[in-house]
């Protein structure tokens, strides 16, 4: 069951671009989550007892093994998260309710996972558990308007020194010399190239809601079948 707890901003990471990291501080400890669930974070005060109050989800990028701290990478995008940059401060009290979601990564067949910016936290804390020992192999396309956007880009560099069937694609719109990244956006004909059996893999989609639709809609039209698709869709 969720559970509702205060949280301590302890540290605000400015990515650039408007995209930040907030690491908070639970009381206590968090309760237990699977690598791919949400939380809900509101910025107002809730009691007990009360209607809980405005919140947004955002994929939990921390660990499930690391409970005495969450994680998560948001975007300047609407009114909430417009607040959450004009008013998140050190030290700040927000509110969280977790664990929801079931886009769970199913590690025991072959897998393509795509990430489209902050799309990328729904896969962190499942790539930080690969090992040498991981029985099928993991694609991974990450993709950002620019090479300094891909901010989790160390993880998953540690994840492949770390998982040698790792194999991962950072992809950037913009180019900048001495950042290898291949050119543009994620689009399925990309995948096509690097996977090499396409059709036999199951895919994992995260990212904002015009590249889930436009990649998934891709990979139907391709033959991908859609009990091999799962889209991070809250």
């Amino acid at each position: 069951m969720p559970q509702k707890f205060p949280c301590k901003i302890t540290q605000i990471v400015d990515h650039g671009d408007r995209i930040y990291s907030l690491f908070l501080e639970p009381e206590g400890q968090t309760p237990r989550f699977l690598a791919g669930q949400f939380l809900h974070l509101a910025l107002d005060e809730y009691l007990p007892g009360d209607f809980w109050p405005e919140s947004r989800p955002f994929s939990i990028a921390s660990s499930p093994f690391q409970r005495k701290l969450l994680r998560i990478t948001y975007a300047v995008k609407g009114k909430f998260t417009t607040r959450m940059e004009a008013e998140l401060k050190l030290d700040s009290t927000v509110w969280v309710k977790m664990p929801y979601g079931e886009f769970i990564v199913n590690g025991q067949t072959d897998i393509c996972l795509v990430a489209g910016g902050t799309g990328i936290t729904a896969f962190t804390a499942f790539l930080a558990s690969l090992n040498p020992t991981q029985p099928h192999q993991v694609y991974l396309f990450y993709g950002a308007r620019s090479p300094q956007l891909l901010v989790y880009r160390s993880v998953v560099e540690e994840a492949v020194r770390c998982c040698p069937d790792l194999h991962a694609y950072f992809l950037s719109e913009q180019s900048v010399e001495g950042m290898d990244c291949l050119p543009g956006r994620i689009e399925v004909a990309t995948i096509w190239k690097w996977v090499p059996d396409p059709l036999t893999v199951s895919f994992y989609i995260s990212g904002p809601p015009e590249m889930l639709n436009a990649v998934s809609d891709g990979l139907i039209q391709r033959g991908v079948a859609p009990n091999k698709l799962f889209k991070d869709a809250w």
